[in-house]
């Protein structure tokens, strides 16, 4: 078991166990037709040009860890057009020597099945939060410029990972606001089927809208500490998390049972958890209205740095860390400054892609020893040494 410090970041110093992925072998997912895969545990460097492939490995790790694609695609999608399914099988081990083994199938039109050491998953849900992961990508800027669905799921994602009973909760929350929103739809004017299911719905909705708040105030803090470290400047950031359920307002069951007349009206439920919205502000002001792209990654890439430290502090595992085109349209310093931060022993394993070997080369000089390079080229991948020009 390793010890883990990071200063100015965590109020001690956490123990933790380090989870990582070892091997990886895909059949028939996405672009990649096949591939067998050995990992370092520490840094692994994925090099290519765009639409070769490293996004499409980083989204099997990510479906190991979710079972669903960290871009929003069907699972149909993930199938090599003309084949029957895909498959996933990873090879996780422990820094303790535990060895443990997933395998996801998946097919088109069917259910996705799941296996931990062989044993199929009675439900998908049971196995998030056992391989915790953080990615960050691309796809992160719809957390700014997208709409408050996209910061709630980025918001749930990171409790879940946390909190089991949490998920259970949110699961359980969005299949009654499913059955109300249903009868809402059809007219169905049964007044003691929509008290009961009201009432489930204001339970979890309360619960789930406390344990955001609860999780928002701890991860600020954290977040604020590392924008100012890779911006550099005394630029103000915030996050303010938005509910319908303060402790001025009625209960959710009141606010449900007031708006249900307007309700059958429009169709939909207006109230409740499923609006809430978290924003996202530089210097007193929507980051999405006034930020530059510089900031706008400055402001991403801080998010996700804070939920890594955030899981360490709660979780027994340390994440595996996935950067996607972390260097993108940021400047010569925030990309020391970052580099400085991956390097540390602040993280556990890394995966990181890039279409050139600038700042890889520079990583695996400051690391060491502790890389593997792999090249990938129209949905093959291949060792990479250092050597090679």
């Amino acid at each position: 078991m390793r010890l883990w410090v990071v200063a100015g970041y965590g109020s001690k110093a956490l123990s933790l166990r380090k989870m990582i992925i070892e091997q990886l072998h895909i059949i028939h997912f996405k672009s990649i037709a096949s591939a067998e895969c050995l990992f370092s545990p520490k840094v692994n460097c994925l090099v290519g040009l765009n639409g070769m492939g490293k996004t499409n490995l980083l989204d099997a790790l990510h479906y190991l860890s979710f079972v669903r694609s960290h871009l929003g695609i069907s699972d149909t999608m993930a199938v090599q057009q003309g084949e029957e399914l895909a498959v996933l099988d990873g090879r996780y081990r422990s820094d303790e020597g535990d060895v443990c083994s997933v395998m996801l199938t998946l097919r088109p039109g069917q259910r996705k099945i799941l296996r931990k050491n062989q044993k199929e998953y009675n439900r998908l849900s049971e196995h998030i939060g056992r391989f915790p992961l953080v990615i960050i990508s691309p796809q992160d800027y719809q957390l700014i410029q997208g709409g408050s669905d996209e910061r709630r799921r980025f918001l749930d994602q990171m409790i879940s990972q946390q909190d089991a009973a949490y998920l259970d909760c949110l699961i359980q929350y969005n299949r009654l606001l499913q059955q109300r929103n249903s009868m809402l739809k059809q007219e169905v004017r049964n007044e003691a089927v929509m008290e009961v299911l009201e009432m489930q719905m204001a339970q979890y909705g309360e619960s789930i809208a406390r344990k955001r708040k609860v999780f928002i105030e701890e991860f600020i803090p954290i977040f604020c500490r590392y924008y100012s470290t890779i911006s550099g400047d005394n630029e103000q950031v915030n996050l303010q998390y938005v509910t319908q359920l303060t402790a001025e307002a009625p209960s959710l069951m009141e606010q449900l049972a007031v708006t249900r007349e307007r309700d059958y009206l429009i169709g939909y439920t207006t109230h409740g958890i499923h609006k809430d919205e978290l924003l996202m502000t530089l210097e007193g002001e929507l980051i999405r209205k006034i930020g530059s792209e510089g900031q706008n990654k400055c402001y991403l890439v801080s998010l996700k740095f804070a939920q890594y430290r955030h899981q360490c502090g709660h979780n027994s595992e340390v994440p595996i860390l996935l950067l996607d085109d972390l260097f993108d349209k940021l400047d010569s310093e925030r990309v020391e400054r970052i580099i400085r931060l991956v390097v540390s022993d602040e993280f556990g394993q890394i995966f990181i892609t890039d279409t050139n070997r600038k700042y890889l080369d520079e990583i695996i000089e400051r690391w060491g020893d502790d890389y593997r390079l792999f090249r990938l080229q129209n949905g093959e991948i291949s060792p990479y040494e250092i050597s090679e020009t």
